[in-house]
């Protein structure tokens, strides 16, 4: 159980969809600063690193097929540098938050993160809700704004200021999200 929870959001995608010409060259913007943040949580025993990843309706899909079919899609070079290893935690979700129809709260009120990295895709939709849902459930969130990607540059940034105003986010570069916990 650590202190920090770092949740991948949506980053084993096949980009065969509506908007993925859109949102690959913003993903692309935004995989080093990210690899580099989950290879430092793996290496963190007061971090936990979390995969939430969307089901695309196929409910008897295990977690290992979305990683295939990521792998398998048009852009596994935005999927590679962040794959999950062996003994990750790893949740399914079926629509934007995170939590909707998740065991996402169960698992985070057992691990009691002080605060939640939120990471991924798309910052305007499925970063959003997450935050959201984060900040009424009385989670202190944080979002890099260069480890999170979006289709549209005018709502990824109101977006983040949205999280940033509404809902108390701290907004911190990558590179800064895994600073030690104070009280």
């Amino acid at each position: 159980m650590g202190d920090i929870a770092v949740l991948v959001i949506d980053m084993l995608n096949t980009y065969r969809h509506e908007d993925a010409e859109l949102l690959a060259p913003h993903v692309g913007e935004i995989i080093d600063p990210l690899a580099a943040l989950v290879q430092q949580a793996r290496g963190r025993e007061d971090v936990d690193l979390i995969y939430v990843n969307d089901n695309h309706g196929d409910f008897t899909a295990q977690f290992s097929d979305i990683v295939a079919a990521a792998l398998g899609g048009k852009r596994p070079d935005l999927v590679e540098p962040i794959l999950p290893v062996t003994g990750c935690r790893m949740l399914t979700k079926v629509r934007h938050s995170a939590f909707y129809a998740t065991s996402l709260e169960y698992l985070l009120n057992q691990l009691r993160p002080t605060r939640l990295v939120l990471t991924g895709q798309v910052t305007e939709q499925c970063i959003l809700y997450t935050a959201l849902d984060a900040y009424v459930r009385h989670f202190s969130v944080v979002v890099p704004p260069d480890a999170v990607a979006h289709i549209d540059p005018a709502l990824g940034d109101a977006a983040l200021a949205m999280m940033h105003r509404n809902m108390s986010a701290e907004l911190a570069p990558a590179a800064e999200c895994l600073r030690p916990v104070t009280s």
